[in-house]
């Protein structure tokens, strides 16, 4: 990897992190496209730190609140007496599912599950999922039903989130397209759904760069260059990380998520017709 592919791929990364439309598939399909080698699956993961970042900086406020509510509420033996500290216990329990699934299917999601062929079904999936969720939110609204703001979560959206998380692990899905899509279903206003799925992915996405960045650090690592490249791709990731967040909240203020549904259905299509005359390998 040269440092301008570091620096294109970190560019990708932030920019697609946050947005239902998987980080994880481009950051196999902008390559495969460019005649790149696969930056691989520990590498994806350590540069999603900088996407972390993005976030940890983004809601600082929010986070500082649910830190000192939960600590707080331990020291007073009330862990759940404020609505910061509840919030907090909800993220918790959320990261639960996608910590057990993803031990669990590790070897897959590192391996076969990069197909070209899996990544443009996942693509495809989804949109129709998010379609639907899409349909039952308008439909909520025709009917005179308000939809729900991060106070009024408990304990149930945490965990049907949270599961929805799960499905993210196979790649072209999206972390956030699942659990915005989770939180449409639930009835959550499209702004809260997104809010609530980039806290709920803090702990999993901080846990998994770790363990990538720890494990595979003899690679990573192997030379100055290497870390440079690493580096530089961390770093554009949470530049284009933080300005895609703040895009997308005001996005979905006003807007559905129609123009992301038709994005991956064209996308999906097209990666399935380039693997069908022989322009792309599926591995």
């Amino acid at each position: 990897m040269t440092l301008s592919q570091a620096i294109v791929l970190g560019i990708v990364q932030g920019l697609t992190e946050f947005l239902p439309v998987s980080s994880t598939a481009h950051l196999r399909i902008v390559p495969a496209l460019l005649g790149w080698n696969d930056p691989g699956a520990a590498f994806t993961a350590v540069i999603q730190l900088g996407t972390l970042v993005a976030v940890l900086l983004y809601f600082s406020s929010d986070i500082t609140a649910m830190t000192r509510g939960v600590v707080g509420g331990l020291r007073d033996g009330k862990p759940l007496e404020t609505p910061e500290a509840k919030m907090g216990w909800m993220i918790v329990v959320g990261t639960v599912p996608v910590v057990i699934f993803g031990l669990l299917f590790k070897e897959h999601i590192e391996t076969t599950l990069r197909s070209l062929y899996i990544i443009a079904g996942a693509m495809i999936a989804l949109a129709v999922v998010l379609m639907l969720a899409e349909w039952r939110v308008r439909r909520r609204q025709r009917q005179g039903h308000a939809l729900r703001e991060m106070k009024g979560l408990g304990w149930a959206d945490a965990i049907v989130v949270g599961c929805a998380q799960c499905v993210a692990l196979i790649p072209g899905s999206s972390r956030s397209g699942c659990t915005i899509t989770g939180g449409l279903f639930l009835g959550m206003t499209r702004e809260t759904a997104a809010r609530f799925s980039f806290l709920l992915s803090l702990p999993a996405v901080f846990a998994a760069g770790i363990f990538e960045l720890i494990k595979a650090r003899h690679e990573l690592l192997a030379t100055q260059q290497h870390a440079v490249d690493l580096a530089a791709s961390t770093f554009v990731s949470f530049v284009v990380g933080y300005a895609s967040i703040a895009f997308l909240l005001g996005y979905l203020k006003k807007h559905t998520t129609w123009l992301f549904i038709i994005y991956r259905l064209a996308m999906g299509g097209l990666l399935l017709a380039l693997l069908a005359n022989g322009r792309l390998q599926a591995f």
